[in-house]
């Protein structure tokens, strides 16, 4: 028999994203994908759709998949690791279907699953669990089995990405308004019904994202000497007016910061792992034209991108759930920062619950 490896006992990796168009052609009917059953009507689509329009009618989520894929491969290789990483999204091409189909297709039989989601949340981690179910279940009978590792929103390396491009954006500051400068975590918002069900004991999408803030808050403070204040406020809201969505809005909040004085914010795109189309145009162009006419100075800091500490997280958690797997019982180190420690590694069967209808999702693990 081959020796074990580490990475036992998966034999690929498998990467999940949103996916977007990669040409302009493309646009319509992606967000018709991403909207089905939702109700949203053809304007917002036809507005929403100018937004890709400006930047050419192309996302920058794919090409951010591949450069990560990319340095998630190096970092393997330079620690030792060999291992096939496969790539499917939940809304374009590659579709997981089909990157299921070609898994089987070329004999794997385990894998693990790194979603490109920090957080619990139906829209940020059931509903990829559910696609997920719906594309092994269509690769009958040699499907592969699948295990998706934990949430990683306070995982050392995630941490440290944030840490180090808030940093960098509060140095691009001029030192006046570094000195007074409002850090501003932005996510995106989901409706209130959604975030109060979020984990497996409620409002953990919230929760989550305010640890990281803090964590991030401390690192910068520790570094420079100085703690900023600190809001978390929310994006890209898409539903019905009449539905309530997590506030404030990002815009609504530079109007009531820059009425009580603030003069210079640096926005931090905490819910995100990358520089796509929300950060792009809600906080580059949207929020980045408020703070303007408003005279309040704005940086944005980066996402965490190929940052090798967010890189070496895929790694770290890969080596982590082969050793939960492999070797059952044994204490394990499980890294993660701050009060709500390491996430579950299995989601149950009621965790973040689908709003409209119940589907069955991969993963799930009685209560």
């Amino acid at each position: 028999m081959p020796p074990r490896t580490l990475t036992d006992p998966y034999d690929a990796l498998l990467l999940v994203s949103f996916g977007g168009p990669e040409k302009l052609d493309d646009v319509m009917p992606f967000l018709d994908n991403v909207t089905r059953g939702r109700g949203i009507p053809r304007e917002r689509l036809e507005e929403v759709a100018e937004h890709y329009v400006a930047v050419g009618g192309r996302s920058p989520i794919n090409d951010q998949c591949r450069a990560f894929i990319e340095a998630v491969g190096h970092d393997l290789e330079a620690h030792g690791l060999r291992l096939p990483i496969y790539w499917g999204n939940r809304n374009w091409h590659p579709y997981l279907p089909d990157t299921l189909q070609a898994m089987r297709a070329d004999g794997v039989r385990r894998a693990a699953v790194f979603v490109t989601s920090a957080y619990a949340s139906y829209s940020g981690c059931r509903q990829y669990r559910e696609n997920l179910y719906d594309a092994v279940d269509s690769t009958s009978p040699q499907r592969p089995h699948l295990d998706k590792l934990r949430h990683y929103f306070n995982h050392p390396g995630f941490v440290e990405a944030f840490a180090d491009t808030t940093t960098a954006a509060l140095e691009r500051l001029a030192p006046g308004d570094r000195e007074q400068a409002r850090l501003l975590f932005v996510t995106h918002s989901i409706p209130l019904t959604m975030a109060a069900a979020a984990g497996p004991d409620g409002d953990a999408y919230v929760r989550q994202h305010r640890s990281v803030a803090e964590l991030v808050v401390d690192e910068v403070a520790d570094r420079s000497g100085r703690r900023h204040d600190w809001d978390l406020v929310y994006c890209s809201r898409s539903g019905p007016p009449q539905v309530p969505w997590l506030e404030p809005d990002i815009n609504d909040h530079l109007e009531n910061l820059a009425g009580s004085g603030t003069g210079a914010v640096v926005v931090v795109p905490i819910g995100f792992v990358s520089d796509h189309m929300e950060v792009v145009h809600d906080l580059d162009t949207e929020a980045a034209a408020t703070a303007d006419k408003l005279g309040v100075a704005f940086e944005r800091a980066g996402a965490p991108g190929t940052h090798p500490a967010f890189v070496a997280t895929v790694r770290e958690l890969l080596l982590e759930r082969a050793a939960l797997e492999s070797r059952p019982g044994q204490a394990l180190e499980r890294l993660s920062l701050g009060r709500l420690g390491a996430a579950w590694d299995a989601c149950a069967a009621t965790c973040c619950p689908n709003p409209r209808e119940d589907r069955p999702a991969l993963c799930q693990v009685p209560v």
